[in-house]
């Protein structure tokens, strides 16, 4: 009876832990609305890689000339780092034009980084630097 039951805990602590990360990670589709896309034009605040995915912070002056901060979130940092990015890449203050999905909730300044381009004309996408066709 005792192995049984050793059995059966164990076999639950397993089934929990397995489902743990199923359960943590959510749809990008759930967060950001793929049919309206945005393009935002300010300076970088802050760049983070840090799981599961990184964030690019810029400030944006609306309409109203008030700087905003918006977020924009991008692949997994091993993902961007395997691209060949770095966080000195694009340091902050740098200007940079984001494409990407506005998050679902239009109060937040929040998005989906597509395409990220600097000043000079490098292009970023969601897990890194771009080459080919349509890259500059």
């Amino acid at each position: 009876m005792r192995k049984l039951a050793l059995t059966v805990l164990t076999g639950m602590a397993f089934g929990v832990g397995a489902l743990s990360p199923v359960a943590a990670h959510h749809s990008f589709a759930a967060v950001y609305d793929m049919n309206q896309s945005i393009t935002v034009k300010g300076t970088i605040a802050q760049v983070r890689l840090t799981n599961p995915h990184s964030w690019f912070y810029i400030d944006v002056k609306n309409d109203a000339g008030v700087v905003e901060r918006w977020a924009f979130e991008a692949g997994t940092p091993s993902g961007m780092i395997r691209n060949g990015y770095s966080p000195d890449v694009i340091p902050n203050g740098a200007e940079v034009t984001i494409t990407g999905f506005r998050g679902r909730n239009e109060k937040e300044n929040i998005g989906m980084l597509r395409q990220l381009t600097t000043a000079d004309g490098k292009v970023f996408g969601l897990f890194g630097p771009q080459e080919g066709p349509g890259a500059r």
